[in-house]
């Protein structure tokens, strides 16, 4: 018997992590749901305190949860600040998902990442490659975190009967990144060094690693439309890809910003530095199976975050950076 869509209209749903790069992507996604959006700050609620999350929701009361929230950053703040990166996301996802459970939350979306899966995952990856295999030890920290949070879903799914599910979003970009250099992703660091080369008149650009490592990349707010299909479509306990299916290298990535943000200088490779892991493509075929493909093409994408960062940002010196 066919399961008729989960109705957002009129529903209280919670974006835990609002002010992220994926959390406000989702709430502007939501503004055409005619639900109410509900969303806190830390000041209010230290998503790290169980006591302080279950006050928040027995006061508020939400029906849905996205579970944005997250302690992210690239590969070197990931290397230097394991602690922070374990932790952090432990107690977040574990504090939401249990009062969740008891303050009878209708349904719940996790975020996991697709470094959850095994450095050398068969390409593209399915989601039966969890657990199969060693994790990239640039990020395992994080990804150990996030494997966690989607077996919580699951364990409370089996003992409680909770409608609670897992998407694993791809490298997401876009609107609202982290444009700090020493915590970003691939996509904002570079566009961040491009954007201050071509600035400064430079005839070089430098990137990390030899530019051969492959990446699939998705724009956040298709990221966010996705996970509100998902939120609707999709009540099962194994999770789901969601990913673009375009893959790009690093190399011809940073050619894509170069010539977005208009740097013509030459790029260099500082080989010194990690690569990071050397192929991530999600298998997207059961999303895409349910009725939902990402319709931003990567150069749009591109054109439009920076478009962001420079009306926010980049157009002005010495503005702080922008945390997810």
């Amino acid at each position: 018997m066919h399961k008729p869509p989960y109705e957002l209209r009129s529903k209280r749903v919670w974006v835990a992590g609002h002010r992220g790069l994926v959390g406000s992507a989702l709430v502007r996604r939501l503004e055409r749901e005619g639900c109410d959006v509900l969303t806190v700050g830390r000041h209010h609620c230290d998503l790290r305190n169980s006591g302080q999350v279950d006050k928040w929701m027995k006061d508020l009361r939400p029906d849905a949860v996205f579970l944005a929230a997250a302690h992210v950053g690239g590969i070197h703040a990931n290397d230097t600040r394991p602690a922070e990166f374990i932790y952090d996301n432990l107690m977040i996802e574990a504090n939401i998902i249990d009062s969740a459970h008891r303050s009878g939350v209708e349904k719940l979306l996790f975020l996991g990442s697709s470094c959850i899966y095994p450095r050398m995952a068969p390409q593209p990856i399915p989601e039966e490659a969890l657990l199969t295999g060693p994790l990239e030890p640039t990020n395992q920290w994080y990804a150990i975190a996030k494997i966690a949070g989607i077996k919580l879903c699951q364990a409370y799914r089996r003992q409680y009967g909770c409608d609670f599910t897992s998407v694993m979003p791809t490298n997401l970009y876009g609107p609202g990144d982290n444009f700090d250099l020493m915590g970003s992703h691939v996509v904002p660091a570079l566009m961040v060094k491009a954007h201050k080369a071509k600035q400064e008149g430079a005839k070089t650009l430098e990137i990390w690693g030899s530019g051969t490592p492959l990446r699939e990349l998705l724009f956040v707010d298709d990221a966010a439309d996705g996970m509100v299909f998902v939120m609707k479509h999709y009540s099962e306990e194994e999770p789901l890809n969601l990913g673009s299916s375009q893959e790009v290298s690093i190399a011809e990535l940073a050619e894509r910003i170069c010539r977005v943000v208009g740097f013509q200088g030459q790029i260099v490779h500082d080989r010194s530095k990690p690569d990071g892991t050397p192929r991530k493509i999600m298998d997207n075929g059961r999303l895409e199976a349910l009725g939902w493909r990402a319709p931003t093409s990567i150069d749009d994408g591109l054109a439009q975050t920076y478009r962001w960062y420079v009306e926010n940002i980049g157009s002005v010196r010495g503005a702080p950076v922008v945390h997810a």
